[in-house]
């Protein structure tokens, strides 16, 4: 109980999407992994002995459709946010989820998300912000929070990147706004640019009012087309967005480690 990652969510982790008992994007996702760790200040974690979790945590079971959740913190430490000097503690768990719609919503909240944080651009276990602003989405009716930089700027969701269509042109926002390096938008963008009109583009979060299109890409989400802003119906899934869900779909299936 006095894992540090309890006491004060020191800790990062990867969710990453299974299909049928396969788990998808691996390497991308245990990159970030590193990447989240180092850059709070961990160790680097031991990516032989996780890639072996995995595989055992799937083993004899039947996934058609999951996640897989690797979470590693710094270890047990002090009442306090000072760390201990032990080991990381390191868990993976799988289970079967149902998989989102193709369709749904989102509402904007008021709540920022701060660019110049220390855990900005880091998957980190302090999720507390993010629940709240998820719990306020569900008593909305939708699926899904997106807020702003603290400069007013669309930032990302609690759990996925925001695209949205202008003029047939997607776009979704830098890296710089603070938004994760999601490994769906990775994808959307390597896989997009060879056929549709991409661009990464910081705007004001109202431009959401104004687009043709939106789109939420995430792990298990995968493509979502978003049918409702807060009050505002958008057309879903528009032509921009079946064709970036048909890309999808083609791609993804041709290799489950891209």
């Amino acid at each position: 109980m006095l894992d540090h990652g309890l006491v004060v969510g020191d800790g990062v982790f990867e969710t990453i999407a299974v299909n049928d008992g396969q788990p998808f994007a691996l390497t991308r996702h245990l990159e970030r992994l590193v990447h989240s760790a180092e850059g709070l200040g961990l160790s680097r974690p031991d990516l032989g002995a996780i890639r072996q979790g995995v595989a055992a945590t799937l083993a004899g079971q039947s996934i058609p459709f999951g996640r897989i959740r690797v979470t590693v913190t710094s270890g047990p430490g002090p009442l306090g946010s000072p760390r201990g000097a032990g080991d990381l503690t390191v868990s993976v768990i799988s289970e079967p989820c149902p998989k989102p719609p193709s369709v749904s919503s989102f509402v904007t909240v008021p709540w920022a998300r701060n660019e110049r944080s220390a855990i900005c651009g880091l998957k980190t276990t302090s999720y507390a912000g993010n629940a709240k602003m998820v719990e306020l989405a569900l008593a909305r009716g939708a699926s899904e929070a997106v807020m702003p930089n603290t400069q007013g700027l669309l930032c990302e969701g609690t759990g996925s990147n925001v695209f949205y269509v202008v003029d047939g042109t997607l776009v979704t926002p830098t890296l710089a706004s603070g938004c994760l390096a999601g490994v769906t938008r990775a994808l959307v963008l390597q896989w997009c640019r060879d056929e549709l009109e991409v661009v990464e583009r910081d705007a004001p979060i109202e431009i959401l009012r104004e687009a043709d299109e939106v789109l939420l890409v995430g792990t298990t989400r995968d493509v979502q087309a978003i049918e409702r802003v807060d009050d505002r119906d958008v057309t879903a899934p528009g032509p921009v967005t079946r064709r970036v869900q048909q890309i999808w779909a083609n791609e993804s299936v041709k290799n489950f480690d891209p």
